[in-house]
């Protein structure tokens, strides 16, 4: 591909190279960059990046400029190929023209609608929407603005649940280690990683943790959901024996534990855990802010394990990553728990001023338009099995201690350097950009590998050599 994609403000970029699309066509790729690049920002200094080492970003920045389909593009005109979709986002792919049209035509109608007392459509019709691509029963949707909002709101919930039903001595909630839900101190209190709990103190109280699912002497390079690990579940009997099931409100965890690696949920783990919550009468949540909207092959990865959670708390893919939304679907019976008393009376002291906020519904609507129109899901079901056989090609490259793959996901575990750990993961992903012109996430030193959905055969034969390089430089 060129690499001069950003010479001239406002220029129509045609790429010598073609993309193949979902429907097997082969597609000419053509980019407006829709303001003049900025090739060197004028201040790097003002910005406080989130989840990054500041210095070691501002020594040797990697700035993106513009995006389309499988790739990001740089402000020196490189193109980059998403291994990570992003942010785990992406999964039709960048700046897709109909998500683009629906917010421009939505902040051209109304930019803002207050969600407090007032609505407006396309609100409702996304609602009724995602209730109907969620497991039976779970008819209700709260909206937020992320992933951390949601737990933060399923969390809520929980806790306000029982106490509508006179056992307001459920408080307790129960997450795991190595889970991550978010960054709120709900979020971070009921997470298990302890690089985003260390710094804040208390947190919340009345919290406790399962162990975590992984266990790599007898799990390692595993292909999909392990065969060992169902009985990490029972020690949910444990903390119930310790804290008594009528002080605990709620169960939190993901059905692929993303963040820190990508651990898949044994076989007969999740079926297990509920199992155990409905027996004490536990709400059980599944936070599905990574694996919702395709990433394991179906809208929910509750319909892949069929196994049907009280709330779902979801956000990224939703709108596709063009838009920030969040939002929990709940079970009906929870939500007419609060559908009592005056009918004037607010039921629920809970939301946030951008809840359904117009642009991002008109983003969501337009999202599961493509995803349905297209067939991601079950593109996405098709190509795993081809998807972790190139993966386990990987093994013999050095340093390889362990691949996990589910879904269209994959966790390489990279053995730690003379430096520390997370020196190697960090020097993986700045080569990658720098040298290799690849996108990817790291956990430590794990090599995150989550492409979009649209990604092609030949693009996964493309990525995994363009990680074997990677890997090697890095050795």
């Amino acid at each position: 591909m060129r690499r001069d994609a950003f010479r001239a403000p406002g220029e129509t970029v045609r790429f010598a190279a073609k993309e193949t699309s979902p429907a097997g066509r082969n597609v000419a790729l053509n980019i407006q960059h829709p303001r003049p690049p900025v090739a060197t920002p004028n201040d790097l200094d003002a910005y406080w990046m989130p989840f990054t080492a500041n210095r070691a970003f501002k020594r040797k920045p990697r700035m993106l400029a513009g995006a389309k389909d499988m790739h990001y593009f740089t402000t020196d005109g490189r193109a980059i190929l998403d291994g990570a979709a992003g942010m785990w986002c992406s999964n039709a792919g960048h700046n897709r023209d109909s998500i683009v049209d629906a917010i421009q035509k939505q902040a051209a109608a109304i930019d803002y609608a207050p969600p407090f007392q007032f609505g407006h459509p396309q609100a409702f019709e996304l609602a009724s929407r995602l209730a109907a691509l969620a497991p039976k029963g779970l008819d209700n949707v709260f909206f937020c603005n992320s992933g951390s909002e949601a737990a933060d709101t399923a969390l809520k919930v929980a806790i306000a649940y029982h106490a509508t039903r006179g056992e307001a001595s459920r408080t307790r909630l129960i997450g795991r280690e190595r889970g991550y839900h978010g960054v709120g101190f709900g979020g971070i209190s009921v997470g298990g990683m302890v690089n985003n709990r260390k710094m804040f103190g208390t947190l919340l109280t009345g919290v406790d943790h399962l162990p975590t699912t992984y266990d790599r002497e007898k799990q390692a390079f595993s292909k999909g959901e392990p065969d060992y690990g169902a009985h990490f579940a029972d020690d949910l009997e444990r903390i119930v024996g310790l804290h008594g099931a009528n002080t605990i409100a709620a169960v939190i965890v993901e059905p692929m534990a993303g963040s820190t690696g990508v651990l898949p949920s044994p076989k007969g783990y999740l079926k297990r855990l509920r199992e155990i919550t409905e027996k004490h009468g536990i709400l059980l949540i599944f936070d599905e802010v990574i694996t919702g909207y395709g990433r394991l092959g179906y809208a929910f990865a509750a319909e892949r394990y069929g196994v049907t959670p009280d709330l779902i708390t979801f956000a990224k893919g939703i709108t596709n990553g063009a838009v920030p939304m969040g939002g929990v679907a709940v079970r009906d019976g929870i939500f007419d728990s609060f559908m009592k008393g005056p009918d004037y009376m607010v039921e629920f002291f809970h939301g946030y001023t951008y809840s359904a906020h117009p642009l991002a519904c008109a983003a969501g609507l337009a999202t599961l338009d493509i995803y349905r129109e297209e067939g991601l899901f079950e593109r996405a079901r098709a190509l795993e099995p081809k998807w972790a056989d190139a993966l386990m090609e990987l093994r013999k490259e050095p340093n390889v201690v362990d691949i996990r793959t589910v879904g269209i996901t994959a966790g390489i575990d990279l053995t730690p350097n003379k430096d520390g750990v997370g020196k190697r993961g960090m020097d993986a992903l700045d080569s990658a950009f720098h040298d290799h012109d690849l996108m990817i996430r790291v956990a430590g030193d794990t090599v995150c590998l989550t492409p979009p959905l649209i990604i092609s055969e030949s693009q996964i034969g493309e990525l995994m050599d363009k990680v074997a390089k990677v890997i090697r430089a890095v050795a």
